[in-house]
């Protein structure tokens, strides 16, 4: 979102002096390049929200920006799964969300419909949505990079930054590398976007919270099992979608995730742990409050972790002949989830706006997918307050 907000910038103010800080020495490093590369289309999300305006218009702009820069991509459009009947009202619901936000030639399925398209797949009834698709996320990451730098931009990694002093003659920003300075800070520093807020002066008004999402991939021999994407119908008691298939756009099929608290930012591993980060979200009131609102399903979770009987359960749902045996091991992802003080997350975008900063501390999924209109949606704020 960083380098999207950097181009978007450069777009609008040509002679604009623009550098990027990142921490790592590469770029897309922890959310861009740990998800699952799906392009979001904007079904689930509440119509008139910002997450379901910049989806809908996001993925259009995603798809041109990887077609105009030669980027993989497939748009394969996936199925919803009703998988009984106590899910259809829900399926029902969503098809009227998805129709209200814009997304185009959605339908529902009955059975042997929807064997058409997954001829594997479990449930009685499915909504089609054809724009859906899936993408290399680092791939864009790189694009981006190489746009900025034939601007003029810089792009600074191993970057860290450490402190942020607002003065009178702007921004002087201490990092790894070295000091800088700036009229305007943009923060998209996503698992660390709280912390980078504080430095800057803000408040800690809500509080990331690292879940690690852990999936399973499916053998070789066994993928023929799944064609493109394989989702369930969200319940709305749960925070969390639940465990899905998409095919990945390098090759094979992955199922997951679960979502469990990490115990560092940048926990990828059950092992990893990182006491400043594990005692930051353990002493906040939120994960308490969370904890205490979600019971059984924060336990079903854990549970689902520890078990590949229990995860091959969960998929079974969508696609009743996967087995135990069919899975391995995958990779797993970090989300930075926004949370309040009283235990709920925050779903849609949060910025906060000053004369001469603008914090992004909450861009949840679909970010990947809508960086470049959330980007062009930054830039314009930062712009009008420079």
């Amino acid at each position: 979102m960083g380098l999207a907000t950097a181009c978007k910038l450069f777009r609008h103010s040509p002679s604009a002096k623009i550098t990027v800080l990142e921490k790592e020495a590469e770029v897309g490093q922890h959310q861009t390049g740990n998800n699952s590369g799906v392009l979001h289309a904007g079904l689930y999300y509440k119509p008139g929200s910002a997450k379901a305006r910049l989806a809908v218009c996001g993925i259009q702009e995603m798809v041109a920006f990887c077609q105009e820069n030669k980027i993989q991509h497939e748009v394969c459009g996936k199925l919803v799964v009703a998988v009984d009947e106590s899910e259809l009202p829900r399926l029902h619901d969503l098809h009227e969300r998805g129709k209200q936000n814009g997304l185009l030639n959605l339908k529902l399925l009955n059975r042997q419909q929807m064997l058409e398209i997954e001829p594997h797949v479990g449930g009685i009834a499915a909504l089609h949505v054809p724009q859906e698709g899936i993408v290399d996320y680092p791939k864009v990451c790189d694009a981006l990079l190489k746009k900025i730098q034939a601007q003029g931009g810089k792009v600074v990694t191993r970057s860290k930054v450490t402190a942020l002093q607002n003065r009178a003659q702007g921004w002087l920003i201490e990092t790894s590398a070295g000091p800088f300075e700036g009229d305007f800070v943009v923060n998209c520093a996503g698992l660390h976007c709280d912390r980078v807020s504080e430095l800057a002066g803000e408040k800690r008004e809500v509080r990331i919270v690292p879940f690690r999402g852990e999936y399973y991939k499916i053998k070789p021999e066994r993928q023929h099992l799944v064609r493109n994407l394989i989702y369930p119908v969200p319940d709305p008691q749960f925070p969390f979608l639940g465990v899905h298939f998409t095919r990945l756009i390098g090759g094979g099929i992955e199922a997951g995730p679960n979502a469990v608290l990490a115990f560092s930012r940048e926990g990828y591993r059950k092992t990893d742990v990182n006491l400043s980060d594990l005692c930051d979200a353990l002493s906040y009131s939120g994960l308490w409050n969370f904890l205490a609102k979600h019971k059984r399903m924060s336990w079903e979770e854990l549970r689902r972790s520890f078990s590949k009987k229990l995860f091959c359960e969960s998929l079974q749902k969508l696609v009743p002949e996967i087995r135990r045996d069919d899975l391995e091991s995958g990779g797993a992802g970090v989300r930075a989830q926004a949370m309040s003080a009283d235990g709920n997350l925050v779903h849609d975008f949060c910025f906060v706006d000053r004369p001469n900063a603008l914090h992004v501390l909450n861009a949840p999924s679909p970010a990947a997918t809508a960086s470049l209109a959330i980007g062009d949606e930054i830039a314009k704020r930062a712009l009008a307050r420079s």
